[in-house]
């Protein structure tokens, strides 16, 4: 049987929409592609906007802000040594942007002007921390995305 071009444009869009449709139901349909929302609570957090911009120009107005660094015991949050560390409050919390089963938060407890994360908490990749802390009756809010 002879073959002439149309059949033949024809049959390769047949061909290229099946090896699309078969991309897009794997992707839709295996696990190791699934993707999480951002956050489970969008709309909520939507109406405390304006609160966490007031905490970012606070934090943004500190001679001496948050820093976060990597060593070997784990992740090491420094805070402001201009402030006393004993009256400092709030939360930590550390979201995985590509598993939300790996986000967690922490109250901020401090003994030091140093707050450490440890290692076996910790997976490399890439992470995203805020921090949201209150000191004096100011709110602070410290947000940085880094690699681990």
């Amino acid at each position: 049987m002879k073959i002439n071009w149309g059949t033949s444009i024809v049959l390769v869009f047949i061909g290229f929409m099946s090896f699309i449709l078969y991309f897009v139901i794997r992707m839709n349909t295996d696990k190791k592609y699934e993707h999480d929302l951002v956050t489970e609570d969008y709309y909520k957090k939507e109406l405390a906007f304006q609160q966490e911009i007031n905490a970012e120009e606070n934090s943004k107005s500190l001679k001496n802000n948050i820093s976060v660094k990597k060593t070997d015991k784990g992740l090491v949050i420094s805070f402001p040594e201009d402030k006393n560390y004993k009256e400092i409050s709030g939360s930590i919390f550390l979201y995985r942007p590509s598993n939300d089963k790996l986000d967690f938060r922490i109250p901020i407890s401090l003994s030091d002007p140093e707050f450490l994360i440890k290692d076996e908490n910790m997976i490399e990749g890439r992470w995203n921390i805020t921090v949201d802390w209150k000191y004096e009756q100011n709110r602070y809010l410290y947000k940085e995305s880094f690699t681990y």
